[in-house]
């Protein structure tokens, strides 16, 4: 009899480094080549196939005597293929429960080091998305703020608790693209406010906000959050600065900025990325050197390696390393524009869907269908 392992357990394997299995990834060849777990090897199934010699040839030379793990998309495919396996006289079989799904919905933490003993941030990374979430504390009041949270709330509140935090304010750094935002059922559940940056009043939105304007600030403790506006991956963008850490949503990323076209259309990217450029240049990079750059997103590639970290790791570097390594700060503003506007990377799925949502216009109609709407990699970068 075959047997199962969770999403969670496949993730602790992968991380310990631990050659002991091969992960035979049933999906077609086109949805394994866009997203796929590291490590795993593709052998397309059918949900009505029977495992035929060459998949059988393919999977035992893949194997070498090892545990063989199977996964597709939401755990049905592989089920069989494992069932197949298994009594084809395969020993060691154990499906991956809800498959990609179930992985896409995995998360990490880490602490990031900060200059104050008071201020508390964690950051939250969505694993296989790579979405990046903020819980930033004063733990000499006991209150906190969550920022960019994703549609799992549950973590922030108990992450606060365990902290002793209360959780005072919810924050989006802007209207997203290639996930649902969890920011206004988070506040609306904790009965507290939820801000936007204030020219998110111009985007029809349907939900209620507190519109946050450049250079305002909430209190925490007794810290202060300022805003700075950041229009150019969308018009409402905006940073968020506490102490020696800068949250920058998707303005600024460790590698790259954020695309322009996501809001404003194929014909209005170029006025996105003039406001790109103005927003690197007049603002972020108008900061300290010494900053701490926590953005909205890491790179996740096809393969599920991170860019700039491994999961676990703090998605995070100074201001100046970012400056040093981004090559658009050396271009002109009209090269700037043309790299934006000619190199636009595949739009995230179903992004007009995520959008209209976060903007409370759509709704889904379970966690089901949510889930498939967010399933694949993010894909906010230009």
């Amino acid at each position: 009899m075959f047997g199962t392992i969770t999403a969670r357990d496949l993730a602790a394997r992968l991380d310990s480094g631990v050659e002991n299995y091969v992960l035979v990834d049933t999906r077609p060849a086109e949805s394994y080549d866009s997203w796929r777990v590291t490590g795993a090897e593709n052998v397309p199934f059918g949900p009505a196939e029977e495992l035929d010699d060459e998949q059988r040839d393919r999977i035992t030379e893949l194997a070498n005597g090892d545990e063989i793990l199977t996964i597709c998309g939401k755990g049905a495919t592989s089920t069989r293929l494992a069932s197949e396996l298994d009594a084809d006289g395969f020993s060691d079989v154990s499906v991956v429960t809800g498959g990609m799904r179930a992985w896409n919905e995995l998360y990490e933490t880490a602490t990031v080091e900060t200059a104050s003993e008071n201020l508390l941030v964690e950051q939250f990374q969505r694993r296989a998305k790579g979405c990046l979430s903020y819980l930033v504390g004063s733990e000499r009041a006991g209150e906190a703020i969550v920022v960019d949270p994703t549609r799992h709330t549950d973590q922030y509140i108990t992450t606060a608790a365990e902290h002793g935090l209360e959780i005072t304010g919810v924050l989006d750094t802007h209207v997203h693209a290639d996930h649902i935002s969890g920011g206004r059922d988070l506040a609306n559940r904790l009965g507290v406010p939820y801000y936007l940056g204030e020219k998110a009043t111009e985007r029809d939105l349907a939900v209620d906000f507190e519109p946050l304007a450049d250079g305002e600030t909430l209190s925490i403790g007794d810290g202060e959050i300022e805003t700075l506006a950041a229009p150019g991956h969308t018009t409402e963008m905006v940073a968020y600065r506490v102490d020696d850490v800068v949250l920058t949503g998707d303005s600024l990323f460790l590698d790259s900025v954020g695309r322009t076209e996501l809001e404003f259309g194929d014909e209005g990217a170029e006025t996105g990325a003039r406001m790109q450029y103005d927003t690197l240049h007049d603002t972020l990079l108008e900061l300290p050197d010494e900053l701490t750059v926590l953005p909205g997103h890491v790179t996740v590639h096809d393969d599920g390696t991170y860019a700039n970290a491994s999961p676990g790791e703090l998605v995070g570097t100074t201001l100046g390393d970012v400056r040093d390594r981004l090559d658009l700060v050396d271009l002109d503003e009209e090269t700037f524009v043309e790299r934006m506007v000619d190199n636009v990377p595949a739009k995230p799925d179903n992004y007009e869907t995520i959008i209209a949502i976060n903007r409370g216009v759509e709704n889904t109609r379970n966690a089901t269908e949510a889930t498939t709407l967010e399933t694949g990699a993010n894909n906010c970068a230009a």
